[in-house]
């Protein structure tokens, strides 16, 4: 026997009694459901008979008598199986679902990486609760795409911003992008009290002022790459092992502030022939690479800590910090050298 899924909520596909951006809030409820003793022939009637009343029919969903999720078959097998044929020998039992609460994002990430054209959602008890359909993935992934663009340049979350980022009126672009600006000019005047702080340092080795881009460029392209793969892998993964993360990543950015010190003091050193300005720099780099993978780290960490967007991070507010840090690693490396030497 075959039946589907009848919906007892708004017929529309967004439910706004779940959480805003969960697997429950984005799930159509009318999908084809069949128990595991119908065969091909059953479930072919039943779609051709309540063809009108699904939402979508790329997979017919396998249930107990409790609703329990057993397994799933897909619409081109329907069609190419014998019509005798019972559905429990042919179904898929290792399924890829998630929970109603699970993130939009992580739900769009698992369809891909599955190669599925839709993820059922289940409760605590593994009763199917509705899917979140193709079109719906396709969505997630480009608003969320444009989401993290926008953080990336300090724009607040935007209802839809898909719609807004070109139909906002000019008030709302302008208050979504003043408050991250205010930030970056007052860093910008905080790196100035840096550099005059280390006036002395500057008269003596004038040099130090045409080196200052590249060591707070490094600090930022590094500081960038390490916080866009953290963000991205707790986005994966809610129960991230950080300890081994952490101890993977120290490795990595040790070997490339090595390597880069390294770099900076021979380029340095033979250019200007000062063998103080190499070790000046190639310590300046070594230390700003491993303080901006700390950042980097750190304050996604934070961010998700106090249930706050850990992408967030990635916007203005770290380059600010990075861009500070580094100024003050560079030229109190600077200065120490200098007196010592």
């Amino acid at each position: 026997m075959t039946k589907i899924i009848e919906s007892k909520t708004n017929p529309q596909r967004i439910d706004q009694s779940f959480q805003p951006e969960s697997a429950a809030s984005l799930m159509t409820a009318k999908v084809p459901m069949s128990d595991s003793n119908a065969t091909i022939a059953d479930i072919e009637r039943m779609l051709f008979e309540k063809i009108k009343e699904l939402e979508t029919i790329n997979y017919i969903y396998l249930v107990d008598k409790n609703k329990k999720l057993e397994g799933v078959i897909s619409i081109k097998d329907i069609f190419l199986l014998p019509k005798t044929t019972l559905i429990s020998r042919v179904m898929t039992k290792d399924l890829v679902s998630v929970q109603s609460c699970t993130d939009q994002e992580k739900v769009a990430l698992l369809a891909l990486q599955n190669n599925l054209k839709a993820i059922p959602v289940v409760d605590k008890e593994n009763r199917l609760l509705g899917i979140v359909p193709s079109d719906v993935v396709l969505n997630i992934l480009h608003n969320e795409n444009i989401e993290d663009a926008l953080r990336s340049v300090g724009m607040g979350k935007l209802k839809d911003p898909a719609i807004n980022i070109i139909k906002a009126p000019a008030l709302l672009h302008f208050r979504k992008r003043l408050p991250w600006l205010i930030l970056g000019l007052l860093g910008g005047v905080v790196a100035a009290f840096i550099v005059e702080f280390f006036e002395t340092a500057l008269k003596s080795q004038l040099i130090l002022a045409a080196f200052i881009p590249a060591v707070v460029y490094m600090a930022d392209a590094v500081g960038s790459q390490t916080q866009t793969i953290f963000i991205r892998s707790l986005a994966l993964d809610h129960h991230l092992n950080l300890k081994k993360y952490i101890g993977r990543e120290v490795k990595v950015n040790l070997s490339l502030a090595l390597i880069l010190g390294i770099i900076i003091s021979i380029i340095s050193s033979l250019w200007q022939q000062s063998s103080l300005l190499g070790i000046i720099l190639g310590f300046s780099i070594f230390a700003t690479v491993l303080a901006a993978m700390a950042v980097a780290i750190i304050l996604p960490w934070l961010f998700s800590k106090i249930k706050y967007d850990p992408a967030i991070a990635s916007g203005p507010l770290a380059t600010v910090i990075r861009d500070i840090l580094s100024l003050f690693i560079y030229f109190s490396i600077a200065q120490i050298t200098l007196n010592i030497l």
